[in-house]
């Protein structure tokens, strides 16, 4: 109850505050967004919080975890073998994703042009990346072999002898690279043509008119406008190429000795072979920060580029 005397201003603010509390409602969106809340926290938030806790412990299956607090993150320095495998990952990813760039754009470039077949040789090019890991892994490491595989009698027809390949520790990984190129050189290709089939015809009608070559209508015409998907391809083929484990785990398993093993691999060691959980999670914290960076690398480059205005709105 209100008093009969009281200020018209107190009055006003009761009637707001009666107001207000009468209108409040519970937001009809919860039910929808409290089933994604707790599928956020179970399937990402928790395993990280996890994996955080299990790093900071002395952890080995079998045994009771020991707090340890930094001591698996002061190890990785000190541990040849990650430090091996950190550079390997660096090098594979760098050329995993520089050839599927050049080969690809090179690829939607050729198949932008009119010719007889065309459709069916664009469904012919991408069925590399249809294929399931284990069965091009497969196929690849008997192509490989010293004595058997195709690829040293085809060196052979051109007077190059016959290579290691993936069994020489210098060779493993480029040869390693060759397989992931004939994967995701297709995935490049259909980004890089989806960004010419969005060019429209006056720039290049231009150009002829102008009398430009072939090549200066590509650079000074098609490469400024493909640039922004060039940058999606690239970013899409770092995150795939850095965690890459299936393909060099069924053709090497990180060998010879640890020639091929990446940071996955020397994880997946570590964890399933030599059961040391803690120091296997500090890896995966670490893994995830090298992700997070590399990734960072290539937003930040995005940001400091400008991009003209047909290329700038894809």
């Amino acid at each position: 109850m209100i008093e009969t005397g009281a200020p018209a201003s107190a009055l006003s603010a009761q009637r707001d505050t009666d107001a207000v509390v009468v209108a409040w409602r519970p937001p009809s969106y919860w039910p929808f967004v409290v089933p994604a809340l707790v599928v956020v926290l179970a399937v990402i938030v928790f395993p990280w919080a996890f994996t955080i806790w299990m790093s900071l412990h002395e952890w080995k299956i079998g045994a009771a975890p020991a707090f340890s607090g930094l001591a698996n993150y002061a190890r990785l320095p000190t541990d040849q073998r990650f430090v091996e495998s950190v550079g390997h990952t660096l090098f594979y990813t760098a050329l995993s994703v520089i050839l599927p760039l050049i080969l690809g754009t090179l690829a939607a470039v050729l198949f932008n042009t009119r010719f007889p077949l065309r459709g069916f040789l664009r469904g012919l090019f991408i069925l590399p990346m249809m294929a399931t890991p284990v069965a091009i892994a497969l196929v690849w490491t008997m192509m490989f072999h010293p004595q058997l595989g195709v690829l040293n009698y085809l060196l052979s027809l051109v007077g190059i002898p016959p290579q290691l390949w993936v069994f020489h520790p210098t060779t493993a990984i480029a040869s390693l690279v060759l397989v992931e190129t004939w994967q995701w050189t297709p995935l490049v290709m259909l980004i890089v043509l989806g960004g010419l089939a969005s060019i429209p015809a006056e720039p290049y009608e231009s150009a002829v008119i102008d009398g430009a070559t072939p090549w200066q209508i590509f650079r000074y015409v098609s490469a400024p406008l493909i640039a922004p998907f060039l940058f999606i391809a690239a970013m899409i083929r770092m995150i795939d190429a850095v965690k890459s484990f299936d393909i060099i785990f069924a053709i090497t398993q990180g060998g010879p000795g640890t020639a091929s093993e990446t940071i996955n691999l020397y994880l997946y060691s570590v964890a399933f072979v030599y059961y040391d959980v803690g120091y296997a999670s500090a890896i995966v914290v670490v893994f995830f920060i090298l992700i997070i960076a590399l990734a960072g690398a290539l937003l930040l480059l995005r940001q400091r580029t400008h991009w003209n205005d047909a290329g700038g709105s894809a």
